[in-house]
């Protein structure tokens, strides 16, 4: 499934995801290996514009800070 990440930092990424015939897109913050790794899901949406919603109420940033994961 494609991924995106943030250009900045790359601890946020946003996965879309096939659930039951709907697509959903899952915000993920990933923790440095220093502070124990890990991830914490900051929430699930299923809609560009609920999105960007999320993502500008929990991060820092916007769609337009989002890249492809290599």
């Amino acid at each position: 499934m494609p991924e995106w990440t943030c250009g900045c930092c790359g601890r946020y990424r946003v996965s879309v995801e096939l659930i039951r015939g709907r697509y959903r897109y899952r915000v993920v913050h990933r923790y440095p290996r220093q502070f124990g790794g890990g991830k914490n899901v900051l929430g699930e949406v299923g809609s560009i514009p609920e999105l960007e919603e999320l993502l500008r109420r929990h991060t820092p940033l916007t769609l337009a800070d989002l890249r492809e994961a290599a």
